[in-house]
């Protein structure tokens, strides 16, 4: 009894100790996640669960976002989730985004995952699969842009799948990085943008990306007015609404603005630091932890493109394999076709010299017919001309049919003639017939006897020679590789980045070459005032040149440029 009681209180205890949970919904830009969170986690549990589920090690580009009344706000790490001004109701639900920028993607993005995380989704062009009218569903182009040119949407679909198909194979972390080097190049990518005024009330933007703070007009998205990099600022706070920035010249005066809200002066803060933090790190020798993820990333950009390449051993000789099986197929139809019509050519032979074999056969019964009444006749003649006729009349008589028995008997010899050599024709005819049945049965049994299928000697895909040994350490893999590997890697991986600079300058010179086609389509009276500014930037070389336009607003010094925005 004692022991039931002492196992009972044992399990409630158990039951009890049981922490208390809530469920949480993770959205991510292509897929959606679900977790049970204890209540007293904090951020950084939540976000650290995430990432090891996504397999992501550059966490420092992301956050969980959740908006509080129209306002986004981030998921701090050091405070408790339900701590959060979220809805209570489960599941509580965060959207893991990119919080911050790299300067330079190619640079800065080591893991396929961050890269992929930033670009969305991307596939591999298939004409059995992309078809006429696969785009139809698709929302490549914004309205805008569609309607800004003189282009149906049939002539859109043509131009994107003819690029498409042209750039058949390309792998896609490769892909995704072009798309990643257009996008970082544009005036907006990466800026947050915030409604702020200055001293004198001017309504005013203040963009926060990963160079700096920037001012612009509200008219003008595109082009700041000033710009102070992160490594001019030393400090930046706030006080209600008010936000302060201290220079790192201490002979420069701080300068103020005012936000709509304190909560958006909370999300300048974070945007801020991190920002300055990052822009900071960028400009410091890598850390241990990004020297072996950069190490890992090159071995398994080594892995993959050994795999890649044996992947196109195989497809090319799959291909090919395909090709003469067609090539096979389409000789054995031709060579069935040929059977075919020499087995007709070979009846039709067959009954042209059975008709020849009967028609010289009746020929040659008529001439010796009329061979036979040729004799008849003759042996008429001379008995009519032994017979003796007394009176003229009788001899006239005689005499005429005399005539006329030696003119039937001359037609009846002509007529013989005739057919006597129309018989020897038949024969010849004839024998020419025999001689073409048979030509048509010798060529009927070469075809019949021809192989189908000549013999092909499959050769297997090799292993990739150059992995001496597979190690998994954790839960990393790596390779194992001897010197010579190691060099030849390091040449394949030379040769490789001088071949992928050739396809990018490639690409960039089919970009500019689409942008000339489709510009005389474009219907001017459309363009919005951000399109003009971009046009104007783009002439000047700012898009090609952000970081140059940059440069040149922060040739003043910062005392000027405070002094400009004070009186903007």
């Amino acid at each position: 009894m004692a022991g039931a009681i002492a196992s009972r209180m044992s399990f409630s205890s158990l039951k009890r100790k049981q922490p208390k949970t809530f469920t949480v919904r993770i959205v991510t830009m292509d897929a959606e996640m679900e977790f049970n969170c204890e209540m007293k986690w904090k951020g950084k549990d939540l976000f650290d669960l995430v990432c090891r589920t996504l397999g992501l090690r550059e966490t420092w580009f992301f956050g969980l976002q959740y908006t509080i009344k129209d306002t986004v706000a981030w998921l701090k790490m050091d405070k408790k989730v339900l701590d959060h001004d979220v809805s209570k109701e489960e599941p509580v639900t965060f959207h893991f985004l990119a919080k911050f920028y790299p300067e330079n993607a190619e640079e800065e993005l080591v893991q396929e995952i961050t890269q992929h995380l930033f670009f969305l989704q991307y596939g591999d062009y298939d004409p059995s699969v992309h078809k006429r009218g696969f785009l139809a569903q698709e929302e490549l182009l914004p309205k805008r842009v569609i309607n800004l040119y003189q282009m149906t949407p049939e002539m859109w679909e043509e131009r994107i799948t003819a690029w498409y198909a042209e750039h058949r194979g390309r792998a896609r972390d490769e892909a995704e990085m072009e798309y990643l080097k257009i996008a970082q190049d544009l005036e907006m990518y990466g800026v947050n943008y915030f409604a702020i005024r200055n001293k004198k009330g001017t309504e005013l933007l203040l963009g926060v990306d990963a160079l700096g703070l920037h001012i612009y007009d509200p008219e003008n998205r595109l082009t700041p007015k000033i710009s102070f990099p992160w490594n001019e600022i030393r400090n930046i706070s706030y006080s209600d609404k008010e936000f302060t920035i201290k220079p790192l010249d201490k002979k420069t005066d701080v300068f103020k603005f005012n936000s709509s809200k304190l909560r958006v002066n909370k999300l300048i803060l974070q945007l801020c630091i991190g920002n300055h933090d990052l822009f900071m790190r960028r400009r410091k020798a890598d850390s241990l932890e990004v020297q072996q993820m950069k190490a890992q990333a090159r071995e398994e950009k080594a892995r993959k493109q050994m795999e890649r390449q044996r992947l196109a051993r195989e497809k090319q000789m799959r291909e090919e394999a395909e090709r003469t099986r067609d090539e096979l197929e389409r000789r054995l139809l031709q060579m069935k076709e040929e059977a075919t019509m020499a087995n007709e050519a070979l009846m039709r032979s067959e009954e042209t010299a059975d008709l020849l074999a009967e028609k010289a056969q009746i020929t040659e019964e008529e001439a010796k017919l009329l061979a036979q009444k040729a004799a008849e006749a003759e042996q008429e003649m001379q008995r009519i001309k032994a017979t003796a006729i007394r009176t003229e009349e009788e001899k006239r008589l005689m005499e005429q049919k005399v005539l006329e028995a030696e003119v039937l008997a001359l037609k009846m010899a002509e007529e013989s003639e005739r057919r006597a050599k129309e018989a020897d024709q038949l024969k010849q005819d004839l024998q020419e017939a025999r001689e073409a049945e048979r030509r048509a049965k010798q060529k009927l049994l070469e075809i019949t006897t021809k192989p189908t299928y000549p013999p092909i000697n499959p050769i297997p895909a090799p292993l990739p020679p150059d992995i001496s040994s597979f190690n998994l350490i954790g839960d990393s893999p790596s390779f194992d590789f001897k010197d010579t590997d190691m060099k030849r890697l390091s040449m394949e991986i030379e040769k490789e980045k001088v071949e992928y600079m050739e396809k990018s300058k490639h690409l960039q010179e089919q970009l500019n070459e689409l942008k000339t086609e489709i510009e005389a389509l474009k219907l001017k009276e459309r363009e919005t005032a951000l399109d003009i500014l971009h046009n104007e930037n783009a002439d000047r070389g700012g898009t090609s040149s952000k970081h140059n336009t940059i440069k040149k607003l922060t040739l003043q010094s910062a005392k000027s440029r405070v002094a400009f925005f004070e009186e903007l």
